[in-house]
Parts: structure tokens; sequence; C-alpha cells
């Protein structure tokens, strides 16, 4: 298989690019957005990939003389730059057989086409070698909005419009993450053969993604690129039609910072020892006096500077004219004044070299104030001055007691950096935060994200030793290849969970080729956001529940799973849980079944799941998690409890973390999740496991099961168990 590494060491790359270059050049000068079929395949040579024998004919005699040269049966293709959609032109006949087809075919084809299009430019009629038999598969580039160039791999033909079963990743790949795609689409299966046909030749498909990939990323100005079909046998793979479209404009690059800028800045922000309020007020009811008193009855330690040119004291400390009277170092400047003033007070924060804004104010880009928000962001980058929104919430830094923010305060520690486009979800998570008491190390505003955004904030949180857990709401990325180069260094060592708004394929509507129609929204952010190994939420309430729980669980050290229940129904429905988020039902050994039985009435059930029935004492319980935390072939615990007066809930969940915290403390650490059907008592119950390291919910076989899941997709981007994938595709 050819890895991407060989493209930039193999013979013959500069010819290769510049050959490519000059057909775009030349295309380009022409006022054309796409390349013809014979320029195609020239692209296509350049970058090994197989295409039919073909040749260019301009009237019928040259396509008869073509078609013998080539040899029969041969297909005929209109060449036009005009004509994108050559069989809905009707400028497609295949399965020629004949020079008295050829001739026929040459003219009703031009025929079809003048009435098609009258005014298309004809260059001739492409006479094409008929492809052999095989595997239909699409194999594509498209430039997306987000993430730049990614390549698309999935079934082709008519299939690709109707199954739409086609799988992302960002260009080039490697060959690694070109088979993965293979096995990433629904129908994989069909690739390796189905009924008696023969397993395609994966090792050619392979080489063939990595070559569009690296097409693709080796020049910006072709916006799609589309092999469909392309016909995968046992013995290769060869692109039947290849499609190279231009892109009318250049992007405009957007200011990138290093990471060490990154972090140096964020570490003001996160960490401040001196905050200055502009617009601070002694007026209850305003958003200055919210701020201020936050911040002084939040009990932040460094200095606070009140900003208002009509007060003398504001809370008992002295106020300033201007933040350039402020004296001393000064590493934040909160903002809450209306968004008329930002961009004079901005100025002022920039000549007294504050690093970092948070605009509180709305006012901007949100409410169609784009130049408003531009002149804020061109002050910003004049002075070097980091900001954060505007029209945000403000943001939470909990281990150094910094609430900069004009909503209700947070003070409980712990590991979990959450995040929010939106004030309405930072709401919804800080009321979640303080209803499950869940420790945060941050909640951060990111509004309009002039600025700062994602994958900022996640450089820093990556390096934060308070943090252990990352979870983010977002409408967008301003920057998808940053966030992903974020993500990447990030989840080796903590997990990340996103809640992506916003599931469209509307970006897709004007596309002009069968790759760029698929690439819709959340498809690219689906694929890419796996392939960057973060875990995504499928709505609000997981992303918190993951938030929460992940750092509960310890890390899995391999697949086994293991459902212990007393009760029949929520076994079935855990065992659907488990199989819904990829993980692996156990397949009990004799002798650990054996072991179980002899702890369960004979009405009960060994196996998996292990049901020890309704009706059993603690001591079952007791005995039956005992062995599965015992037995090193077991990985992982689900445990399903039925709300009964032999073992009331607040049994089950003292007896269950008394065993768990005895084997942890011998080193035996694995994740155990619960789930606890009952009466409002278990809600007291799962209280007490989630304060004792296990994972425990109400009402719900789903949530444990799912939550255990996004901890085994963690481990395994993490690199602490074999690469599976993890999860299903929802």
């Amino acid at each position: 298989m050819t890895d991407t590494t060989t493209w930039d060491r193999a013979a013959g790359q500069e010819p290769r690019r510049a050959l490519v270059g000059d057909l775009l050049r030349q295309a380009r000068e022409a006022g054309r957005t796409s390349l013809t079929a014979p320029e195609g395949r020239r692209v296509a040579e350049a970058y090994g990939i197989p295409t039919p024998a073909e040749g260019l004919a301009e009237c019928s005699d040259e396509a008869v003389a073509l078609a013998a040269r080539i040899g029969y049966p041969v297909a005929l293709k209109i060449v036009s730059p005009d004509v994108l959609h050559k069989t809905e032109a009707g400028g497609v006949r295949v399965g020629l057989r004949s020079a008295a087809e050829v001739r026929g075919a040459f003219t009703s084809i031009v025929q079809n086409v003048r009435a098609y299009a009258p005014h298309a430019r004809i260059l001739g009629i492409q006479v094409q070698q008929m492809v052999p038999a095989g595997q239909e598969v699409i194999v594509g580039a498209v430039t997306d909005p987000t993430f730049g160039k990614v390549v698309a791999f999935g079934l082709g033909g008519v299939l690709v419009e109707v199954l739409r079963d086609v799988t992302f990743r960002l260009a080039p790949v490697s060959a690694q993450e070109a088979a993965s795609m293979l096995d990433g689409i629904r129908a994989a299966e069909v690739l390796k053969g189905v009924r008696g046909a023969p397993a395609v030749d994966r090792a050619a498909l392979v080489d063939l993604v990595v070559a569009v990939s690296q097409l693709a990323a080796d020049f910006p100005e072709i916006a799609e690129v589309d092999l469909n079909p392309v016909f995968a046998a046992a013995d290769g793979a060869m692109a039947a039609d290849v499609r190279v479209l231009l892109s009318t404009t250049d992007a405009v690059p957007r200011r990138r910072y290093s990471r060490e800028e990154i972090l140096t800045a964020m570490r003001r922000l996160m960490r401040p020892r001196s905050v200055a309020v502009i617009g601070a007020s002694d007026a209850r009811g305003k958003i200055g006096n919210s701020v201020m008193r936050n911040l002084v009855d939040g009990g932040f330690p460094g200095e606070i500077h009140p900003v208002n040119p009509k007060a003398d004291d504001i809370l008992g400390r002295k106020a300033y004219r201007s933040v350039t009277d402020v004296p001393g170092d000064v590493d934040v400047a909160v903002f809450a004044v209306p968004a008329r003033f930002v961009p004079g007070a901005l100025e002022e924060v920039g000549r007294r070299g504050i690093p970092n804004a948070v605009l509180i104010p709305s006012g901007f880009a949100e409410t169609g104030e784009e130049a408003l928000q531009e002149q804020v962001v061109e002050i910003a980058e004049r002075y070097g001055v980091r900001v954060l929104g505007p029209n945000i919430y403000g943001y939470y830094s909990t281990w150094q007691d910094l609430c900069a923010t004009f909503c209700t305060p947070y003070d409980v520690k712990g590991p979990v950096a959450l995040t929010s486009q939106s004030g309405g979800i930072g709401m919804a998570i800080l009321g979640f935060a303080r209803s499950t008491r869940t420790g945060v190390s941050a909640i951060v505003g990111l509004g309009n994200k002039s600025d700062v955004d994602e994958d900022d904030l996640l450089t820093w949180f990556g390096e934060d030793p308070n943090t252990a857990c990352v979870a983010m709401h977002l409408e967008d990325l301003k920057d998808g290849r940053a966030f992903v180069e974020a993500a990447r260094a990030t989840v080796p060592r903590k997990p990340i969970v996103v809640l992506k708004a916003g599931r469209t394929g509307a970006g897709a509507r004007a596309a002009g080729s069968h790759t760029g129609a698929l690439a819709g929204d959340d498809a690219v952010y689906d694929d890419i956001l796996r392939q960057a190994g973060v875990i995504r939420a499928p709505g609000l309430r997981e992303m918190l529940e993951y938030a929460r729980a992940l750092p509960v669980l310890p890390a899995p050290r391999g697949d086994n799973v293991v459902i212990i229940t007393g009760a029949g129904g929520s076994g079935v429905l855990l065992s659907d849980a488990v199989v819904d988020n990829g993980l692996q039902l156990m397949t009990i050994p004799d002798d650990l079944d054996a072991a179980f039985r002899a702890h369960i009435p004979p009405f009960g059930a060994a196996g998996n799941p292990v049901d020890i029935t309704g009706g059993e004492p603690p001591a079952t319980y007791e005995a039956t998690i005992r062995l599965g935390l015992a037995d090193p072939r077991v990985h992982a615990l689900v445990l399903g409890y039925w709300h009964t007066i032999v073992t009331p809930p607040m049994v089950f969940a003292e007896l269950t973390a008394r065993v768990v915290a005895e084997f942890r403390e011998r080193g035996v650490e694995k994740p155990v999740v619960a789930s606890l059907a009952g009466d409002t008592e278990v809600e007291d119950a799962c209280r007490h496991l989630f304060e004792h390291g296990v994972v425990a919910y109400p009402y719900t076989t789903e949530l444990p099961v799912a939550v255990l899941g996004a901890k085994y997709r963690w481990a395994r981007a993490a690199g602490l168990l074999p690469g599976r994938d993890g999860g299903v595709r929802r």
C-alpha cells in the first residue's frame, strides 16, 4: 500500500506537479471551472490513477479508428467544458461493439447535446475502453468550508445517490487512514465479497484513495475531484470517469497563532492575576455590577480594577476613568459596555498592552453588525489582543476562584472544562453542573468567536492539569483543521466530547459533482471528528453526562463486557444498548459460568447477561460483582438493579461502592456502570454510586451503557485499546 510519505519521495514528483499545474492554469486562464475529460485523464495519469484506454475523436471516422485500436466494446462520451453532467445531456453511449454502432452513437451524441445545450462548445467525442466489470465505488475530494480538502469514499454508480454510504477524512490521508475508510462504510462487507463474488483488491483501492487525497492537497485551486464510478475488481481498480472542478475564488488565509502563542495568551486569560472591568457599575441590575459582584463575592484573589469615568469607587474598590489609568500589569479586560463603545475602549486596551479582552455585549455580527465586529477584530489584531466573544455570558475559571460573568456564580471545583457557543446552552451547562454537583475547571462562553475559539481553548485545556475532560457545544468551527490538530494533541491524555448543532446537508445543494453533493456539513463533521478521536454526543444531555462521567470511569483494558442484572427485562435492554454502542458482550468461559451459577438460583440464568433474578439478597449481588471484578478476562461490568425489599436501593449502592473501592485499593480498576429501576429511592442510590466511582443512572438502561461506550471510544482513540471502531455511526 502507498503511504502519503511515499508521494513526497517518489521520483518525478516535481514534473508531475508541474504538468498538473499547467493544465489547471490554462483552464483558469480560459475562464473554465472544470477540466475536460482528456485533461482529467492526464491528471489521473500523473497521479497514478488507473483509467481506461481512450482517445479524442473530432469526427465519426476518427471515432471508428480509435475504437478499432482500443478494441471493442467501447464507450463514447461527449467532451465539452459546458456539459458537466454528460448522461443528462444524452452524451454517453456504452457497450458499442462495431464500427456501425460507433458511427451511429457519434451522430446521436452530437445531436443530443445540441438539443440539450445549444450553445455548448463541443471539443469532440471521447472513445473509451469499456471498463471490466467490478464493484462500483466512488472516490473523490471536495473543499469543505470548515476543514478544507477532504477525501471521500463510498459505494458508487447510482447507489451513491440512493444510499449515500460515504465516509470522509482530511486530505491527504495515509494508507492506514484510507483502509479505515474502506471499513467505515455501512456496506463494507460488500467489498469483501458476498454471495460468491470475489473480494475487491483492497490495496488498489487504498492506493487510489491516497492518490486522490494527495492530488487535492497539492493544488488549492482544485475545488472537487470526482472519480465515479470506479470499478473495483479482484485484480485492481479503474476509474471510468474523472471529473475535476476548479475553484472560482482564492481562499483568504485565516490568521494563525503558534501553539506557544496560544498557550501564553490562554494562560493569562484562564489564570489572571489582575482583571479590569470596563463599564463596572454600582447600580444593581446592570451587567457591569453583576460582573464586579461575581468577581468580588467569588473570592478572586487577584486585583480587580473597575473602570468607569463617572465613578470614584465601586464596591469598595477605586474606580478609574480609563483602563489606561489602571496601575500595574493587567491580564484581562472584561467589557460590560454597549457595543458602540467597544472599539474605542479596545483601542485603549491595546495601547495599555492588555493581552486579553472578554467582550460580553451583544449587538455585533449576530444582529447584522458585521462591520462593527470586523472593526473590533482589526483593532485587536493590530495590538495583539486576543478577544473572547463578543455576545457571551463571560467565563468561569473555578480553580482561580474567577467568576467573570453576569450570570450566577459557580464554585464547585473539578476536572471538567465546558464551553458553549450559545448563551442559552451555557446556562443549561451551569444548571446541570449545579444540580449534579459536577466539579468543573472552567465554563467558557464563545459567542460570535470573532477571535478566540474552540481550538485555542482546547490547546489550553489539553495542557491544564486541573482539566481531565473537555466538553464543547459548537454550531460551527472557524478552522476545522486547527481544531483537529488541537484535538489530536489532547486525546491521548484526556477525552473530548463535542455536541455539534446543525445536522444539515444544506451546504451541498449547490455542489457540482457527486462527491460535492455527498459532502453535507454533518457528514463531514461526523467522520472527521471521529478521525480526530473526538467523542460526538447526540444531544445536550448526553454531552453533559459524558463530561460528568468520563473522569469517574477508569479506562478499560480489554473488550469483554459482562452484564449482571436482577431483572431479565433490563438484561435484554442492557444487551441491546451494549450492541448499539459498539461494545462486545463477553462469551462467558465454562469455569466462570459455573462460578456464577453457584451464586444464583436454579431459575436464574448464567451466560451473559448473568440474571440473578429479583428476589436475591445483597449477598448474591456482592458475590457476582466480586466474580466479575476478580476475573482478569472480564474488562467492564454493566449492572442492572431492580428495586426490591430484599435488597433496597441504598443497600445495593453501598455494597457495590464498597466492593469496587476494595478492588481499586488492590489495583484492580475496571469501569463499572449501573442502571437502577425502581421507586424514587433509586435516585439517592445513584448519587451515592456516582460519588464513589460507579457511574449510575435511574430509570434508564441506555444512558449508563452510552457513557461506557464513550469511554471505550476514547480509550481506542487514545491508543489504550486496539483500533477497532468503538462506536456505531448514528
